[in-house]
This record gives C-alpha cells, sequence and structure tokens, in this order.
C-alpha cells in the first residue's frame, strides 16, 4: 500500500450559498490524498501500474467548474470521479478550501475534508 499526494491545486470557481459567490467566484485550493497498492509500479517503473495524478489534477478542474453550494458537495463529487475512473484507487481523502471567504472576518480558508474507502475494500 502506498499514497499519492496533489497539494495546493488552485482554481477560480464559483461555489457558494449566496449569489455574489457563485456571480463573481473566488479563489479555492484542492489538496487530494490517495492510497493504493503502489507495488507493482515501484518495480514496473510504468505509468499505467500506478495513479496518474495529472489525471486526478483534470479531475479536480472539471468538477471545481460546476457551480456547488457546499464544499462538501465538490468534495464528494471529486470522490465520486476519483473512483470511477481509477480503479488503483482504494481510499481517498479530499479538502476543498475556499481562500479568503465572505464571512464577516479575516480569515484565510475555510476548507472542507471528506474521506472514503472504495465499497468492500477493508483496510
Amino acid at each position: 500500500m502506498g499514497k499519492i499526494e496533489v497539494k495546493n491545486i488552485r482554481v477560480y470557481a464559483h461555489h457558494g450559498c449566496l449569489s455574489q459567490e457563485t456571480s463573481i467566484g473566488s479563489d479555492y485550493r484542492v489538496d487530494i490524498t490517495v492510497s493504493a497498492n503502489l507495488e507493482k509500479a515501484s518495480e514496473s517503473d510504468l505509468l499505467a501500474d500506478t495513479v496518474d495524478y495529472v489525471q486526478i489534477n483534470q479531475i479536480v478542474k472539471e468538477e471545481m467548474q460546476i457551480p456547488s453550494k457546499l464544499l462538501e458537495h465538490v468534495a464528494q463529487r471529486i470522490i465520486g470521479r476519483i473512483f470511477k475512473e481509477m480503479t488503483l484507487v482504494n481510499k481517498t481523502k479530499v479538502a476543498v478550501s475556499k481562500i479568503n471567504p465572505p464571512i464577516g472576518g479575516d480569515v484565510e480558508m475555510v476548507t472542507a475534508i471528506m474521506s472514503q474507502k472504495r465499497k468492500g475494500f477493508l483496510k
């Protein structure tokens, strides 16, 4: 078993409960951790035997462009796509952060963190 992390994927998107948030948009940060059996890749040195972090980045960029009210909803969509498209992944953790959120205070970011194991995976 091993882990691959893709940190600080930066995107501009239109999420939020306020109409101003969805029309103006804001900056977001997404961090992904996936767990998978990486033993074969460590021996073969082949991209086909591992988790392609370029594909993870693409999934994040595509899902972040679909407006949602809640960061939790966006995170769960990303998890669903990872499990659907990346059969090697057994577990994933997704953190979606809104940078400088409009909550009436000096706050760097708010983050929703979701994690999930692939159905049928015991570890």
